[in-house]
């Protein structure tokens, strides 16, 4: 018979009064109880440090400083409210660590806080939720103080040195509602997410302007070359006019592709759902063949197939063909590389489901703020290199040659 330890003693004499899950996680439970005692003693063992000798000791007589009384203080965290008795010295420089003097939360209470907003729910939502879930009552404006505090590190984050090569970059732009000397106008934000060397996916940073266009994102590319990237071996964007001299302006030697998985998403945008999934397959025939004639042939049995439900799909895939049948000169393992969708759709699904939760922001900081916070939580899954990365590696290697330092 295993004999129990001291610890697991005392856990069962604590608890042997307890008989309900509230008795010891409710409002006024065992936990809260708990908290609220070794938060008390901490502080008192803090001062006893502080000043150098216990209470009511002789060695504290004529050391110029001693117990002042306490001050009563509210804390909130994961229990409610718990009201504490901070201890005071006459000389007031007695600076407690456990619960600081303008601590009003317990660390880690914020962590909650950002959690939540990183989802999309609203400083009016998260107080409901604190109030509903720990009956702590905060207001909305407490929560935005608090994932405002997150504004330092999204400074950090856009301006951060990045690597000096990125084999494939892809340039996005979102369409979101903000509000401007009083006004909601939609506004462009833009996203650049890059590929690295090592087959990790990482998003390069967040831009914002009013409108979309080939003069900002030439604007984008320079603060990304400002940040140490010397070279794209390709670029995948959308067909925006003007799009490839304005990254050919700052790296001649990148090659600019229409990127596949704009395609596919705006092909799929006005598909039933019943269909999606067969239609998915026919298109994945046409940029998944080996060869651009392949490619055409396939095309041309998609057509027929779906000309007369959906004419506006294969029309667009026809009227932007010149720009994609340089796709099918790179090697396999490249053209896996490029159209996968998988993290990129990730992405941009998790960014519109956050934004669909807002009506408007009320200005650019809170919307960088949230979606920063969103690209943080997604990018943290993101803990393995792209399928296949070290075959298609190699062979932007031997493409791309002196370029690529292996």
């Amino acid at each position: 018979m295993a004999i129990k330890t001291k610890t697991e003693l005392l856990v069962e004499e604590l608890m042997k009064d307890y008989q309900k899950p509230e008795d010891i996680i409710g409002e006024n439970g065992l936990l809260k109880q708990l908290t609220k005692q070794l938060l008390n003693k901490a502080l008192d063992g803090e001062i006893t440090h502080h000043l150098g000798y216990e209470k009511h000791s002789s060695k504290g007589n004529n050391t110029g400083n001693s117990r002042n009384g306490k001050t009563s203080k509210k804390i909130k965290g994961d229990f409610g409210e718990i009201d504490l008795e901070v201890p005071r010295d006459r000389n007031g420089d007695f600076d407690p660590q456990i619960i600081e003097k303008n601590q009003t939360h317990f660390t880690g209470f914020d962590d909650k806080i950002i959690s939540m907003y990183s989802r999309g729910m609203t400083t009016r939502d998260i107080a409901g939720h604190l109030n509903e879930i720990y009956r702590v009552k905060v207001s909305a404006e407490f929560v935005s103080r608090v994932t405002n505090s997150v504004m330092e590190a999204v400074i950090e984050w856009q301006n951060r040195p990045l690597s000096p090569l990125y084999p494939i970059l892809y340039l996005d732009a979102l369409r979101i509602n903000i509000r401007d000397d009083g006004k909601i106008s939609k506004k462009s934000v833009y996203l650049a997410f890059g590929v690295n060397m090592e087959g990790e996916k990482e998003v390069l940073g967040l831009w914002i302007a009013q409108n979309e266009g080939a003069k900002f994102w030439l604007s984008v590319i320079t603060d990304l070359k400002n940040r140490g990237v010397n070279d794209i071996l390709i670029a995948c964007v959308d067909g925006l006019k003007g799009f490839p001299e304005a990254i050919n302006a700052v790296y001649p030697e990148t090659e600019v592709q229409l990127c596949i998985v704009h395609m596919v998403r705006n092909s799929l945008k006005y598909v039933s759902y019943k269909n999606k999934k067969l239609l998915s397959t026919d298109l994945k025939t046409i940029y998944t063949a080996a060869t651009a004639e392949l490619a055409e042939q396939n095309l041309k049995k998609f057509s027929e197939k779906w000309a007369a439900q959906y004419p506006m799909i294969s029309k667009s895939w026809k009227n932007n063909w010149i720009n994609i049948i340089p796709f099918f000169a790179y090697p396999e393992a490249i053209r896996k590389a490029i159209y996968t969708t998988n993290a990129i759709e990730s992405l941009n699904m998790t960014l519109r489901k956050v934004i669909k939760n807002r009506a408007s922001f009320p200005n650019d900081n809170a919307c960088r703020k949230i979606l920063y916070l969103s690209l943080e939580r997604v990018s943290k899954k993101w803990t393995m290199p792209i399928r296949d990365w070290g075959r298609a590696i190699n062979q932007f290697a031997i493409m791309f040659g002196d370029r690529v330092q292996l």
